[in-house]
């Protein structure tokens, strides 16, 4: 590969990981604008777990899917479209008059950001020797999670310097911007019409009725879906309705939480590749991340240092979900990791979309009709019952790693018993 065509496929690449990064922006902002947005559309707790989970059910819908069209039609295309459509999405979110069509606007968003993960991978698998890929996807999750960095403390102070809307405006022109450059700077990859599997069903049952596979997808319900779910729209009203933290404070927790992902997501893989396991470790991982859950519920008043502390530790644990991937590609046939990776993909949305409603649902039933600015009020006692449900996830998510196959690092398919 010559000069020029390096230069061009990193510049792909770079446009491809900040859709990536402007993704996982979308997926966790509800949590910082939570109250903004109760009191604009004059909703409950459960209508607003809806609307943020609404971003997950089309992710979820779409993971395997897109892997398809990855192949067939490109990353380019489908970067190039997914930033229209989540631009389009970013606009009607911002000015949308209700809540109904604030609700499709997420919708569309989610739409649009669910090609950008896949997309990456693709770029990264044809672009660069395969002895580098477990390396670029570290990369690539450690700059996308600094996205929901971006979603947390420096979301707030914008949403009070230009309004949520304005914040958001300039989100979908972000996206707008992205998608073009995807269509002039990314390469045409894509597998010609002549050479598409007509098999790609069975393969697909194939990957689905091994039972070596679901592991993978419970670890990320459990634990993915859980830190995302709670983190991503619970955690900045639970801290200042429940522990008295200020908006701001309560958004840096935020912020932490996802600098931690984004920190864990090297150390896990590394730590795995070193010593050539891949169970123990989730174990370690999800065990630690159990542990915080359990520590956040049961200490009811802490120094906001402890506080912190916990919240990174809360997403440096979580990250350990990454090694699902490696797990279900490595008792699959080498052929169809693509769609290994996409089926357990599947949990860390599914997870999330099924979470964060739930939670709102459950707060409901205890709520005691207080109001404040047009703002429900709830009880610490009722966020306990919301956290009780994400600790059962997450025990859920712990004991999936008791069934992972250990792989020791290599692709055992044809070993399996």
């Amino acid at each position: 590969m010559n000069q020029e065509n390096k230069t061009l496929r990193n510049l792909g690449l770079g446009l491809a990981i900040a859709a990536y990064v402007l993704s996982i922006f979308h997926r966790v902002a509800p949590a910082v604008i939570a109250a903004d947005l109760q009191q604009a559309f004059q909703v409950g707790a459960a209508q607003l777990g809806n609307l943020a989970a609404t971003y997950f059910y089309v992710y979820t819908v779409m993971q395997i899917p897109i892997g398809v069209m990855a192949d067939t039609l490109g990353p380019r295309r489908i970067l190039f479209w997914g930033g229209m459509v989540a631009g389009m999405g970013a606009f009607l979110f911002a000015l949308a008059p209700s809540f109904e069509l604030a609700f499709l606007g997420r919708t569309l968003t989610g739409l649009g950001v669910s090609v950008t993960f896949i997309a990456a991978l693709k770029l990264i698998a044809v672009g660069f020797p395969e002895g580098r890929f477990a390396t670029m996807v570290g990369v690539l999750m450690f700059l996308g999670n600094l996205g929901a960095v971006v979603a947390g403390a420096p979301l707030s102070w914008l949403a009070q310097t230009v309004g949520w809307q304005g914040a958001f405006f300039l989100v979908g022109t972000l996206s707008l911007i992205l998608g073009l450059g995807s269509r002039f700077w990314v390469a045409d990859i894509r597998r010609p019409a002549s050479q598409a599997s007509s098999r790609w069903r069975n393969d697909l049952w194939q990957v689905v009725r091994n039972r070596r596979t679901w592991p993978g997808f419970f670890l990320n319900f459990g634990v993915a879906g859980t830190l995302i779910g709670f983190v991503g729209l619970w955690a900045v009203p639970y801290l200042t309705q429940a522990h008295g933290l200020s908006k701001s404070e309560a958004a840096n927790h935020v912020s932490i939480a996802f600098l931690g992902l984004a920190l864990g997501s090297f150390f896990w893989g590394a730590l795995s590749d070193a010593l050539r396991r891949r169970k123990p470790v989730a174990l370690t991982g999800s065990g630690l991340y159990l542990a915080v859950w359990l520590n956040l519920f049961l200490v009811e008043a802490m120094p906001l240092w402890l506080s912190y502390g916990l919240y990174l530790a809360l997403g440096f644990c979580a990250s350990c979900f990454t090694m699902s991937w490696s797990c279900a590609k490595e008792v699959n046939p080498p052929l169809l990791s693509g769609m290994a990776t996409s089926v357990v993909n599947v949990g860390v949305f599914f997870g999330s979309a099924l979470l964060q409603p739930l939670f709102g649902w459950i707060m409901e039933l205890g709520w005691d009709g207080r109001m404040e600015a047009g703002v429900r009020l709830y009880r610490a006692g009722d966020y306990e019952r919301g956290l009780l449900v994400m600790i059962a996830a997450a025990i859920m998510g712990c004991l999936a790693c008791l069934f992972i196959r250990e792989t020791h690092c290599r692709n055992i398919h044809g070993s399996q018993a």
